[in-house]
Order: C-alpha cells, then sequence, then structure tokens
C-alpha cells in the first residue's frame, strides 16, 4: 500500500449532540465490511469517542489537534496512517468552527473535504440553510455534502434535498431511531468496552439504516473518489517537511518498566502516550487498581483518568493494592496521577449518591462528585521538567488539598488552571498530559527519582496528615 492510494473525509457539525460519532463509526464500519483498511481520528482531546471508533475501525484512534498536539504532529500521524490506509476518516469536535483552532482550522490546514452531520429534527429548508451557511462561511473549507440525522420521512429528506444546491447535495439520512444512538453517561459515551455486544448491534444498524438512507446509492459515496480527494495530493508535499519525516526516539526511557492503570475504573488513556512510552524505550505494563492485588515490578506508575466514582466502593475494598501503591509512593519512585487517577490518590471519594470512600490518602484531601456542573478546557502543565499540554474535563471538586506547585495555564485567558501537586515523586492533578507535546518533559517526569530525604522536611506537615490514613502505617 502507498500513500497514493489512500483518501480521506472529515465528518463535522454545526454543534454537539448532532450524531457525528454514531455517523462516523457507521461509516467506519459500511467501508471496512467493503474491505477496507480505515483509519480514523479524533479531533481534540476525547478518550471516549475514540474508544468507540476504535472498536467500529479495528484500528487505533489518536487525537489530532493543532494546539495541544501541534502542527507537525498532525502532519506525520495523518502521513503514516495514509501510508497503510485505503480511507482516514476524521470526525470534528463541538461545532465546525467551535474552539481555538477549530475543526474547520485542522481541515483547512490540510485540505480535507468536509461533510456535515447535523440533526434535522423539526426543520426541512431550514437545514439547507444551514447547511449553506456552514459551507459558505469560509473560503478555505470544502464542505461536499451533507447528512441528515433523526430525519422523518423521506418526504422529510426530499424537502432538504431540494433546497440544497447542487454543489451540497444530500448524501443520506438516517431516520429518527434511538437504536442505533450510542449510550452516554455524565462525562459524555459510555465506554466501548463496557457495551461490546450493544455497540456490535448498534453499528450493524447504523451501516444498515445508511444504506437504505442512501448513502450506498449515492454516486459519490460509490466512487470515494468522487468526493474525497487523494490523500497523497495534500500528504507527498508535506513528506520532506520536519512534520512528516519520522521522529527519532531518543530512547529516554530505555530499560524502564512503567505500570499503567488499566480496568473500568481508569481508562482514559490516548494510544499516542502508550505509543509514545514504547517508542522511547519502556516496557509498559498494565494492571488494575480494581481486582489486582499487588503492583508489578516497575520503576514508574501512571493512574490515568477514568471513572473511579462509578467504582469506589471497589477501589476502597482492595487493601493490598493500596499498601502496594503506599509503599511505591514511599519509595520516591516517579508517579503520574492525572483527574481520577488524583481522586485516587486523595483521602476520601464521595460519589455522585453522595456516598463516601476512603481512598489512598497519599496526598490530603476529599474529591467529591458535583452532578453536571463541571470544568473543561486545553491547559499546559508547567512542570519542573517543562511544560506539558494538555486539558481538563471532570464533573468533581476537591477540597483541603496542599498547596500547590503551579497552576495549569489556560489557553485564551489569564485565569489561573487546575491546581498541579508535586509530592514525593507523585506528580498530581485534573489535567490530562498529552506525552507528545514535550517529549523531553515527558521522559524526565517518568525518570526522576524524589529525593526523598530532602522531601521530607519540606512535606513533614503534610505528610502528618497523610500518614494516619496509610494501612499498616510507614
Amino acid at each position: 500500500m502507498t500513500v497514493a492510494h489512500c483518501k480521506a473525509l472529515f465528518l463535522a457539525a454545526p454543534a454537539s449532540g448532532q450524531g457525528k460519532s454514531t455517523v462516523t463509526a457507521a461509516l467506519a464500519r459500511y467501508y471496512r465490511d467493503q474491505g477496507m483498511k480505515v483509519r480514523l481520528f479524533k479531533t481534540g482531546p476525547d478518550y471516549l469517542d475514540p474508544q468507540i471508533l476504535k472498536q467500529a475501525s479495528g484500528q487505533p484512534v489518536e487525537p489530532l489537534d493543532l494546539w495541544m498536539a501541534g502542527e507537525a504532529y498532525c502532519q506525520q500521524a495523518l502521513y503514516e496512517a495514509a501510508c497503510s490506509a485505503d480511507l482516514i476518516l476524521i470526525e470534528g469536535a463541538m461545532g465546525l468552527f467551535d474552539g481555538e483552532p477549530s475543526s474547520a482550522d485542522l481541515a483547512a490546514r490540510f485540505n480535507i473535504p468536509m461533510v456535515i452531520v447535523m440533526d434535522v429534527k423539526g426543520m426541512a429548508q431550514t437545514a439547507a440553510a444551514v447547511a449553506q451557511g456552514l459551507a459558505r462561511f469560509r473560503s478555505d473549507i470544502d464542505v461536499v455534502g451533507l447528512i441528515a440525522n433523526k430525519c422523518g420521512s423521506q418526504r422529510h429528506a426530499d424537502l432538504i434535498r431540494e433546497a440544497l444546491p447542487d454543489d451540497l447535495p444530500l448524501i443520506a439520512t438516517l431516520k429518527r431511531d434511538e437504536a442505533i444512538a450510542l449510550p452516554e453517561r455524565h462525562l459524555g459515551l459510555v465506554q466501548a468496552h463496557e457495551v461490546t455486544n450493544t455497540l456490535e448491534q448498534k453499528f450493524t444498524q447504523g451501516v444498515a439504516a445508511l444504506i437504505e438512507g442512501g448513502l450506498g446509492k449515492h454516486p459519490m459515496m460509490k466512487d470515494l473518489q468522487a468526493v474525497v480527494f487523494h490523500a497523497a495530493e495534500r500528504l507527498k508535499r508535506l513528506k520532506g517537511s520536519q512534520g512528516v519525516k519520522a521522529v527519532k526516539a531518543v530512547k529516554g526511557l530505555k530499560g524502564r518498566r512503567i505500570g499503567v492503570a488499566n480496568d473500568a475504573a481508569f481508562s482514559f488513556i490516548y494510544d499516542a502516550n502508550i505509543r509514545f512510552l514504547t517508542e522511547q524505550g519502556a516496557e509498559v505494563l498494565f494492571f488494575s487498581p480494581l481486582s489486582d492485588r499487588a503492583l508489578p515490578q516497575v520503576d514508574a506508575l501512571w493512574f490515568p483518568g477514568g471513572y473511579p466514582e462509578l467504582h469506589a466502593a471497589a477501589l476502597a475494598q482492595n487493601i493490598e493494592m493500596q499498601q502496594a501503591v503506599r509503599a511505591f509512593y514511599r519509595s520516591g519512585q516517579p508517579m503520574l496521577a492525572e483527574c481520577g487517577g488524583f481522586l485516587y490518590c486523595l483521602e476520601r471519594l464521595t460519589d455522585m449518591e453522595q456516598r463516601c470512600y476512603p481512598m489512598l490518602g497519599l496526598l490530603s484531601g476529599q474529591g467529591t462528585m458535583r452532578g453536571k456542573r463541571g470544568c473543561q478546557g486545553m491547559q499546559t502543565a508547567p512542570l519542573p521538567e517543562g511544560d506539558l499540554r494538555g486539558h481538563a474535563h471532570h464533573r468533581s471538586r476537591s477540597a483541603g488539598t496542599p498547596e500547590p506547585i503551579a497552576w495549569g495555564r489556560r489557553q485564551r485567558h489569564a485565569a489561573p488552571g487546575e491546581a498541579i501537586y508535586r509530592q514525593r515523586g507523585l506528580t498530581a492533578t485534573y489535567l490530562h498530559l498529552f506525552f507528545p507535546s514535550n517529549p523531553s518533559a515527558a521522559i524526565a517526569l517518568f525518570s526522576q527519582k524524589a529525593d526523598v530525604v530532602e522531601r521530607r522536611k519540606s512535606a513533614q506537615v503534610r505528610e502528618v496528615r497523610v500518614r494516619d490514613t496509610y494501612v499498616g502505617g510507614e
């Protein structure tokens, strides 16, 4: 397979909740069933949608974000995908022009044609007007068609089709059918591994609905070449650029064994972060704080985000794992705890039903879930090792925590972002970090052992509170 054979298409929408993930997953499965190798990307920071898209396509799904990952990274990711795939599908984030940078910015940078996915319930010709407004809003994007979601009838579809210009056709429709909608909870879509059989059924139904709605019949979608550009047309000229050259791994983590919490409670993990660690020479060992009774033999630990609030009772009951993690913490070896992992490191966690459970107690303080109100946004973490970019997205608050060593820098305004804590070898924060945004800082974060003797004096007051929560003490 050469890059010249690959094509690409960008799925965008006027707003969140229009059905982008459902349509993108159905398209991926549709073309996969045609024998094509489909590579999917998700615009912006997201852990849940990629899980669904990965199951639909059977291939890894990584984020593309011009700010968090950088233009060079996005170029290289697209080029590498184009070298091995038949089709690249990119799911946008929020509305087409929302955010800085937006989905439109990403599509324009790489000249990727776009299809608009729109919930057309409650409108007909107006849907055509909105689609035309989106398509004509900027001259540097190429919108090639509309997929109408929640279309009520054939007559409904005809009204939209007749109101659209010839160069912006109605490619397909989906009926109003909750049977194909993807399941959600308070942070977004339900994790794929929790509903595998349900998703397979929804993929099948979604593909059938798209075909019935005209996807397979439309001449533009029968011949992808008529809808999407050959990736080589844009990417071949990037081949010699800095962004597409293979990044030479410095192997700064060679010989390091990194334990990564990965189960139903901790699963917000970018495939790109795991790939980064392994390319830098690390051996990644997954373990479960829910079911395992001991840690693997490792030199560093990473507790990513997830849903600890849904599994707080089981986490609290696994005393052996708590003891093992506390012993590792006392050793001063590097530990990173992000969002849900940060909550796990506190003394207590109160779940959505206001039930309170003891956690690790490595940091003083408690976490409390707070319903639908939350915090999200892109931020830079100014760590002692260097700046790492990432994002926040949580529905909890913390209180009674130690003095932070720094605060995240928000992307677009001066208000302090998320607190960043450093105690012994532990770095803890609500922020989800994207390791490739600063390779040297990420390598240092998992390499440097804390000097426990030097830290003990400055941490003495805080340690008194934490020590009381240890099972068996120090």
